[in-house]
């Protein structure tokens, strides 16, 4: 404990104490003491968890800053190109000999190592959505390329994938609908040496979620909104300083805004699930969270929104689908190793039929989110965008489920134990039909 986290804890305490003597209801303080502490409770609890960054422009762009959209191919064709096969050899090594390593401590402990993240942000993960006139790594932005991204990460661990790629879901959120000013308030932040953690708060603490009926609400109060309700399952959520909200907006519909961690109202509690647990998920409350018009993305715009939610998802779906990779290469290397009457299990037809139709079905979720993934780069038609994107979360959810499941059938025993890494896969697995934002593709 820090000695301002100490002093804090003091304090706390002696307050406390005060509220509890016999003399504050003799001198009439009963009331007073009870709002005087509750408002020292919260405000700890804030300043425990909001880290004290200043987001300010250093320089001003005169209009928003995009990345551009790569050159549409004459036809359907998923090979990566040398830019594309580049990155995912450099992520790829990351995946399997850092991510892969520590997997099972950070599931335990719950959060992702320092050491991982600062490498992550070594690679620059932070930035690959902000534009190269603010700082960002590359001109284009491809949804083809940060699927490819998110599925080689997720091979090495699903919830150290989400923790690495949490705060570029931010930036990309920003660069794609922020304005010149939101623009160069933020994302230069994500291009420095130490980029902010962040999130994109979507998913709610209600049984089947819908992204587009929002309990968080946001009113106009004067030339602010305020912004009231509760997002689960937030990654990060101790640490982050900036936040990407969806939040019903009053008159409008469902939007999206930008909450600095140490606004007045942010609270903060841990919320461990079944799986991603090293994404170091948490609740966030949002307790008439004041921020001012410019936090608005987008103006409100219903389409950024929609696009929003469907980018999530096929973020999901990459990571569905590097998951489902990782359990079929795992398999054939244990089918083929583990023996049983003198031969290895793999002689067996329905071990082989089982290993079979995993390799099927999770080529089937990647060609799906691939695709969906291709038009949304092309940007030529929504409707078709949103039903290809509907199709890889149905099946990416159904089928990765299905794939954890025969993973952890087929090593027996060992699949029931934290021995071999199928059963944390498997919890794993099961966010990718339930979760909204988080990621962005």
């Amino acid at each position: 404990m820090s000695i301002a986290d100490q002093a804090m804890a003091s304090g706390l305490k002696a307050l406390n104490r005060f509220a509890g003597a016999d003399v504050v209801d003799r001198i009439g303080l009963r009331e007073p003491a009870e709002k005087l502490l509750y408002r020292a409770t919260r405000n700890g609890f804030q300043a425990a968890n909001a880290a004290g960054r200043t987001f300010a422009a250093a320089q001003k762009v005169a209009s928003p800053a995009r990345q551009s959209k790569p050159r549409a191919r004459d036809v359907f064709d998923l090979t990566p190109t040398d830019e594309q096969q580049m990155i995912v050899e450099a992520f790829g090594d990351f995946a399997e000999t850092k991510l892969r390593s520590i997997a099972s401590d950070a599931d335990a402990a719950c959060k992702a190592p320092q050491e991982v993240l600062s490498q992550a942000n070594e690679l620059g993960v932070a930035a690959l959505g902000v534009p190269e006139e603010l700082g960002g790594p590359f001109e284009e932005r491809s949804a083809v390329t940060n699927a490819l991204l998110t599925e080689t990460l997720a091979h090495g661990d699903p919830g150290l994938a989400v923790a690495v790629l949490a705060p570029s879901a931010v930036s990309s959120a920003i660069s794609l609908w922020g304005d010149a000013d939101q623009q160069s308030t933020y994302l230069p932040e994500f291009t420095g040496e130490n980029p902010p953690a962040a999130a994109l708060a979507m998913l709610e603490p209600k049984a089947l979620f819908d992204p587009f009926e929002l309990d968080t609400k946001a009113r106009r109060v004067g030339s602010d909104f305020v912004i009231d309700g509760v997002k689960s399952l937030v990654p990060r959520a101790e640490h982050a300083e900036l936040f990407v909200i969806a939040a019903e907006l009053e008159g409008s519909g469902p939007a999206l805004f930008i909450i600095e961690a140490k606004a007045d109202g942010v609270l903060f509690e841990p919320e461990p699930a079944m799986g991603i647990r090293a994404a170091g998920t948490g609740r966030l409350k949002l307790d008439a969270v004041r921020v001012p018009q410019t936090a608005l993305l987008a103006e409100g715009s219903a389409d950024a929104y929609a696009q929003c939610v469907r980018l999530g998802r096929l973020g999901w779906c990459a990571l569905a689908s590097g998951t489902a990779r990782a359990i079929l290469d795992h398999l054939k290397t244990y089918v083929n190793e583990r023996k049983a009457f003198g031969e290895p299990i793999s002689h067996r037809q329905a071990v082989a039929f089982t290993v079979a139709n995993i390799a099927i079905e999770a080529e089937g979720m990647r060609l799906l989110t691939l695709r969906a993934a291709g038009l949304a780069d092309r940007g030529t038609d929504d409707a078709e965008f949103a039903r290809v994107t509907g199709l890889a979360r149905r099946i990416c959810s159904q089928k990765g489920m299905q794939i954890g499941s025969d993973g952890v059938q087929m090593l027996g025993g060992h699949g029931f134990t934290k021995e071999y890494p199928e059963e944390r896969w498997y919890r794993d697995l099961r966010a990718a039909g339930l979760m909204e934002g988080a990621l962005l593709v």
